[in-house]
């Protein structure tokens, strides 16, 4: 698993920042979520795909945690983050992820490598029985 890293500036001067998210990385989709102020989204993860979230704006507390072949995990193993804006995760196969928008509002972009769009949102999601954050 992967700690999220806080994307650095490539660039700036009076007209604002350029901040790079990716390099010479193809993705099949690319999502907005919009998050109200308690709100919980994911506690799943995925068997094929692999999703960055980036953070646009907001805080949150996100959860992720590797799932073994039988598809639990060692609650021992929950990492916990607080974040914010310009917050990378990336979430590779087995690892599953939450997140609580503990701001008004917040919201981020995931960009998918994998099935794990449009029609096919559902076909690589797989939901935890036991909750990473209720």
């Amino acid at each position: 698993m992967t700690k999220p890293k806080i994307l650095k500036t490539n660039f700036e001067d009076k007209r604002g920042k350029i901040i790079d998210i990716f390099q010479n990385i193809k993705f099949e989709h690319s999502t907005i979520i919009t998050f109200n102020k308690n709100s919980i989204r994911a506690n799943h993860f995925h068997k094929k795909s692999i999703q960055y979230s980036l953070i646009i704006d907001g805080k949150f507390i996100a959860k992720e945690v590797k799932i073994n072949k039988l598809m639990k995990y060692n609650i021992k193993n929950i990492k916990t983050y607080k974040i914010g804006a310009n917050h990378l995760f990336a979430h590779k196969p087995y690892e599953a992820h939450a997140y609580k928008c503990i701001s008004s509002k917040g919201s981020m972009i995931v960009f998918t490598k994998g099935i794990r769009g449009g029609k096919n949102y559902e076909n690589d999601t797989y939901r935890l029985e036991k909750k990473l954050i209720d």
